[in-house]
């Protein structure tokens, strides 16, 4: 496969630092440290591509914190100034990789996503189950501590694959050595953009051995999640055994032991819904959190504004399935406690 040059002087143009900071503020300009870099923008953005093009640039110090939606996760913030950075390298060395990507691997990437993940398991299920009336099974596999288990040198061996250019490779090689706390030579950090196209990029290993070397016509892949589908269940078996051993062999990473074989008739569950050939249902734990988001609303645990945030977020994912019944439930509670509220004198009317 032939390897890609000339990627680093794309990185370092004014025209892409601007761009690169445009992706970076989106939907952030008055965040604090936003509003501060906007100050002395032009310098900052001279200043990057300076460094970029002399490879001097030094990734700043990580912001560790945890989140626990939807599970629970350790994150790893870099300054904004070096969020600008990452989407500088990223606009050059992106493309190179996604035109080599599986098309049915669906994490961050343009035009793919959850629901797009959720429509073509959908699809291949009513194909299989309804349409043709094949008894189906499927694999549900879960990659365990994905970004933290990258191994560098398989990395850095598999960005070679693609690109050419030492100097890009350098930069790219830098970021990945400097992992935050996680042990030197292994994993790299949820929430850096270089890591969410990294770990496409290692992904990708796996998803040519499964169609190449495999020929699983049904598989799918949501960054460390995965299903294949089969009617044969024995080969499903054999297809899980060859998986978990090129994982462990060549990749160097480990299935969690909650990857299981299942009938495909009583629902798989992906990409934050219940999967059946003929509808789709949301986890009983997202309807949950929806519920407990109205409680602390309703006894002023959560001021109006946040619960709306979170309230048309959770009903944008619900949107996708058959929640008629649930949300409409949650929309009559809303308005029932709306109207003692104003009857009470509680709340102004808008």
């Amino acid at each position: 496969m032939k390897t890609v040059k000339g990627l680093h002087e794309k990185m370092y143009t004014f025209d892409n630092a601007n761009t690169s900071f445009k992706k970076a503020a989106a939907n952030k300009r008055f965040h604090e440290e936003v509003l501060a870099f906007s100050m002395s923008k032009e310098d900052e953005l001279f200043r990057a591509c300076e460094e970029l093009e002399n490879l001097t640039y030094k990734q700043g110090e990580y912001t560790v914190f945890k989140v626990w939606e939807p599970k629970e996760r350790l994150i790893m913030a870099l300054p904004f100034y070096d969020r600008v950075v990452q989407h500088m390298i990223v606009n050059a060395i992106g493309p190179v990789f996604e035109q080599r990507f599986y098309t049915h691997s669906y994490a961050c990437r343009e035009g793919k996503g959850m629901h797009a993940a959720s429509n073509q398991l959908y699809k291949w299920m009513y194909e299989l189950m309804t349409a043709q009336g094949l008894r189906l099974y499927g694999y549900k596999g879960d990659i365990s501590k994905y970004f933290a288990s990258i191994p560098h040198e398989e990395l850095k061996t598999e960005n070679r694959r693609y690109i050419g250019d030492r100097k890009a490779l350098y930069l790219m090689d830098n970021i990945i050595d400097k992992n935050g706390i996680l042990p030197d030579g292994v994993g790299i950090p949820v929430g850096n953009l270089t890591s969410q196209l990294f770990a496409n990029v290692y992904g990708n290993r796996l998803d040519k051995f499964v169609k190449h070397t495999l020929h699983i016509k049904y598989y799918i892949r949501y960054m460390d999640d995965f299903i294949i589908l089969s009617p044969d269940l024995a080969q499903l078996k054999e297809w899980v055994k060859r998986i978990e051993e090129f994982l462990e062999e060549e990749m160097k990473l480990h299935l969690n032991p909650k990857s299981t074989i299942l009938y495909a008739g009583n629902g798989i569950d992906f990409c934050g819904y219940i999967h059946h050939p003929e509808y789709r249902k949301v986890r009983k734990a997202s309807v949950r959190r929806l519920k407990n988001d109205v409680k602390h609303l309703e006894a002023g645990e959560l001021d109006r504004e946040a619960f709306e945030r979170k309230y048309k977020s959770r009903l944008g994912h619900m949107g996708h399935a058959d929640t008629y019944h649930v949300t409409k439930a949650i929309e009559y509670e809303l308005l029932f406690w709306e109207w003692e509220q104003r009857e009470s004198g509680l709340l102004v009317p808008a």
